[in-house]
């Protein structure tokens, strides 16, 4: 017998947290044996103002429970300086009724199939997208799929670095990030086949 969608999904999530948790603990088994390490992290941490362009992310206003959507983030360096590691935080993929530092790690109310490549990071809800020179973009995506019906908003924001005094700004000055309002529903999309290709259609 075929397991439901959900238990598939279920799985998936569960094996993306013990990897994560896997690299966190390496990341602070590695430094901690460094002794001394904070000064020399500091001083190579990235610093400076870095100007982005964020196109308006494509995620569907409406989806529906258990058909797979995709998040699309694309960032530009607008500026004259190489981008150390442009960064990309996006919260609302889970719920936490405690706060993103909160030990209960809330409910999923999407399931990340897949991230942006290996991009992810041992934080939580942060991917990468690596250095980023002048005049280029970089192209983030996310598939996911919604597992709790309801009206949720995420929110997205982009840095230059995972440490450091580094901040990415827009060319007016102001925040790269924002955030998006999404309605999942209970019922089925509901699907017709195109007579001239036989492609299977999804109507809102």
């Amino acid at each position: 017998m075929r397991a439901p969608w959900y238990v598939g999904a279920a799985l998936r999530r569960v094996t993306a947290n013990l990897c994560a948790c896997a690299a966190a603990t390496a990341v602070t088994i590695g430094l901690g044996a460094c002794g001394g390490g904070d000064e020399r992290r500091d001083a190579d941490a990235p610093d400076g103002t870095y100007t982005v362009s964020v196109a308006r992310p494509a995620f569907p206003a409406t989806q529906h429970l258990g058909q797979q959507a995709t998040l699309v983030l694309r960032v530009r360096n607008a500026g004259d300086e190489t981008i150390p590691n442009v960064v990309v935080t996006v919260r609302g993929f889970r719920d936490r009724a405690g706060g993103s530092r909160d030990a209960d790690l809330g409910r999923d109310l999407w399931i990340v199939d897949e991230g942006p490549g290996a991009a992810a990071t041992a934080f939580e809800d942060t991917w990468t997208a690596g250095r980023l020179q002048p005049g280029r973009t970089a192209t983030l995506r996310w598939r996911v799929t919604p597992v709790v019906a309801g009206t949720h908003t995420v929110r997205y924001e982009v840095s230059p670095a995972l440490a450091g005094a580094a901040r990415a700004q827009l060319d007016g000055g102001g925040t790269p990030g924002g955030a998006l309002r999404v309605s999942v529903r209970a019922d089925p999309a509901r699907a017709r086949v195109d007579p001239r290709t036989g492609a299977v259609r999804r109507d809102e």
